[in-house]
């Protein structure tokens, strides 16, 4: 593991749980879902803790009796429902904004690495007015391979022009950790986002903070 990086070159993010708090449009959408279907409402808080995991995990939590197949059927309508109303109850993590000025006002530079399709990410991004603050982002469909892939991770420090090594990747997923492990750069775990029913003290970061307000204060 590389030496942690006082001050970094760069933070990058993960989106979804580490910078933002989506599951309630998220949960909202699989409700609507299962309404259109006629099956019973799915159980929030087991769809909060896999939204990390992307949509179909999400559908697998609220509807816990479909095999792969309805799943997988199912995956583009559910994706469509959320579409329409991506940014209601989305809002940024506690303690988000501010570090995200701290490290502004250092002129450090921020990114996005996300699983989730750019499509989906950017609209989220813009609306929260987040696009044209950060460096780089990269989405889930920008590449051929995804997190825990490290290309995600290599190819944001390559748009930023950072070495990875002296970059931060912070995100709430084991696939976060293991993909900034796996390009080098300085890992830490957003245990404040949704772990997915994780333990982060398992994954090898280099670092696990409770609170954004917490990993702001260690970059002070």
């Amino acid at each position: 593991m590389p030496l942690r990086p006082v001050p970094p070159a760069a933070v990058l993010f993960d989106l979804d749980g580490t910078l933002i708090d989506s599951a309630p449009d998220l949960i909202l959408a699989a409700e609507r879902l299962c309404i259109e279907i006629d099956e019973p409402p799915p159980n929030g808080e087991r769809v909060r803790r896999v939204v990390s995991a992307g949509g179909k995990a999400i559908l697998r939590q609220a509807l816990p009796n479909a095999d792969e197949a309805r799943i997988n059927a199912l995956i583009d309508r559910y994706l469509d429902i959320y579409a329409q109303d991506i940014v209601v109850e989305t809002r940024a993590y506690d303690g988000i904004e501010s570090l995200l000025a701290s490290l502004e006002s250092r002129r450090i530079p921020w990114g996005v690495v996300t699983n989730k399709a750019g499509w989906m990410a950017e609209p989220i991004l813009r609306k929260l007015g987040l696009l044209d603050r950060c460096a780089a982002w990269v989405a889930g469909d920008t590449l051929a391979t995804r997190k825990p892939d490290p290309e995600p991770v290599l190819h944001a420090c390559a748009l930023i022009g950072v070495d990875p090594g002296l970059t931060m990747m912070v995100g709430d997923d084991r696939r976060d950790v293991d993909s900034g492990n796996a390009a080098g750069a300085w890992t830490v775990a957003a245990a404040w986002g949704y772990l997915d029913g994780g333990d982060p003290e398992n994954w090898g970061a280099g670092e696990i903070f409770d609170t954004a307000s917490q990993f702001h204060e260690s970059l002070e």
